[in-house]
């Protein structure tokens, strides 16, 4: 199953569960009962908390796939098919890390160019550190939205 199909399929399971959960938040909160009323606002508003999650991480991704596909037809996409790998596919770490390196540097020779953070998020992920890579391609998202219409 591809990573997409994966996201919506679970997008649509939290969205029933929504539901389900809605139902019976609604029935604690209308039973008059502090106990339960209290109950059922805590049942209602962390699968409220959860889908803004969800459909944070899935505008996320929306907007990575655009940027990495406008890469794609500018034929800009960073390549690391020549980094060697372990058994497992990923890459080796010092590799990782001398990648990581080279795109720091390209990257502060140009701050605001979207690009560049976008090539960082893919070094910080190959070097297994996935909170700043997501920090990164986030700046990318922000600074290619900011571009000026072409």
């Amino acid at each position: 199953m591809k990573p997409r199909t994966s996201a919506f399929v679970v997008a649509i399971v939290l969205l029933v569960y929504l539901v389900l959960m809605g139902g019976r938040a609604v029935t604690m909160i209308t039973s008059g009962q502090p106990v339960f009323i209290a109950l059922g606002v805590a049942v209602f508003v962390l699968p409220v908390l959860g889908a803004v999650l969800v459909v944070d991480q899935l505008r996320f991704g929306v907007s990575t796939e655009r940027l990495a596909q406008r890469l794609y037809d500018e034929d800009a996409l960073p390549d690391v098919s020549h980094l060697p790998c372990r058994p497992s596919g990923r890459v080796e770490r010092e590799a990782a890390d001398a990648y990581f390196d080279e795109k720091q540097a390209e990257l502060e020779a140009a701050p605001q160019d979207w690009r560049r953070w976008f090539a960082l998020a893919q070094a910080y992920d190959l070097a297994g550190d996935r909170n700043r890579g997501r920090k990164a391609m986030r700046r990318a998202i922000e600074l290619e939205r900011a571009e000026p219409a072409e």
